[in-house]
């Protein structure tokens, strides 16, 4: 079952993918409950997160299942297995007491000495973006947001973008292309700011007075507030699901217990026609609207910011945020 899964959703995205110019889609998440693996295709090449069946499985058995979801992905994608890199998802347990198991998204993952990256640019609706099959559990590009990232790139020409807990800076990079005048990427990762610097580059864009990169606290920097004049007219904020880094001023962050605070200090930084995109993986985030800050109203986006390939409850849930001043006049302007 789960190898003709695979050959089937390879035959039917192969087709939808080369229309749309994307060299990267989801192939297979946890279709088939005796097999809970993620597996993505990458222009040629598969990455494939292989999760443990039951909490009471030896390790033998484990690495009996590991290798025989090796051996059919191989063979059903007809791939060698150089062609195929296999990482494992550990759990984080007790997110909402601040624990945390150290294997977060973006940690390096443990690799041979001396072993190359294995680095990759992949198209994507006309952009191009460089991946890490290799290095980290995630790959750079996150593939559920892709419709998101067009939507946003369809509503900011001649805006002032603000992007959020960056990552490698794809949401910067369209927003640039969609005709953004100004944005700013605030990460405090060097190495992921370096990265979107390349994901820029390669698409024919820099940093500069318009488009700049703040390495920092997302958290702390928010709180610092705007310079006088500094909003922004569109804010895109994709918090990770927990994170309690030792560069973080706070001791921790939780979406599920901090995102009413986290929502809370945007709107000094949002234009008064503004709009904010919010998301997160957390499917146990529930956003109240009374808990939104005064004035604010939400629209659920999940659905329609979902790529094409991910089945309904994979993936993010997303949300667009305004004051209700401005959902009712654009309320009133698709009317007329």
């Amino acid at each position: 079952m789960f190898a003709n899964r695979l050959s089937k959703r390879l035959r039917q995205l192969k087709k939808w993918a080369a229309k749309a110019g994307n060299d990267a889609f989801r192939l297979y998440e946890r279709d088939i409950p005796e097999f809970p693996a993620v597996v993505d295709w990458y222009g040629g090449e598969v990455v494939a997160w292989l999760h443990p069946r039951t909490k009471d499985e030896t390790e033998d058995q484990q690495d009996a299942h590991e290798a025989n979801c090796i051996e059919k992905i191989c063979s059903s994608l007809e791939i060698p297995r150089e062609k195929l890199f296999v990482k494992e998802r550990r759990r984080q347990k007790n997110r909402r007491e601040g624990a945390d198991d150290g294997q977060g998204q973006y940690q390096k993952v443990a690799v041979a000495d001396n072993a190359p990256s294995t680095l990759r640019v992949m198209r994507e609706q006309g952009l191009r973006f460089e991946v890490n099959l290799t290095d980290y559990l995630d790959t750079g590009l996150f593939l559920d947001h892709r419709t998101t990232r067009d939507m946003v790139r369809q509503r900011c020409k001649g805006l002032r973008v603000l992007n959020l807990f960056a990552y490698t800076g794809s949401f910067t990079c369209y927003a640039i292309d969609g005709g953004a005048v100004a944005t700013t990427t605030v990460d405090m990762s060097a190495t992921y700011q370096a990265w979107t610097l390349r994901n820029l580059r390669l698409n024919g864009f820099d940093v500069g007075d318009a488009h700049r990169l703040v390495e920092a606290d997302c958290l702390a920097w928010l709180d610092r507030g705007p310079k006088p004049g500094e909003q922004y007219d569109v804010i895109v904020c994709d918090p990770p699901t927990f994170s309690n880094s030792k560069r973080m001023e706070a001791s921790s962050f939780s979406v599920d217990r901090d995102w009413p605070a986290l929502i809370g200090s945007l709107p000094k930084w949002l234009s008064p026609q503004g709009s904010i995109w919010f998301s997160s993986n957390s499917r146990r985030l529930e956003l109240d609207e009374a808990h939104l800050p005064p004035d604010f109203a939400a629209r659920d986006m999940s659905k329609r910011t979902h790529a094409f390939e991910f089945r309904e409850g994979c993936g993010h849930q997303a949300w667009l945020l305004a004051r209700q001043a401005t959902f009712d006049e654009w309320q009133a302007k698709r009317g007329k």
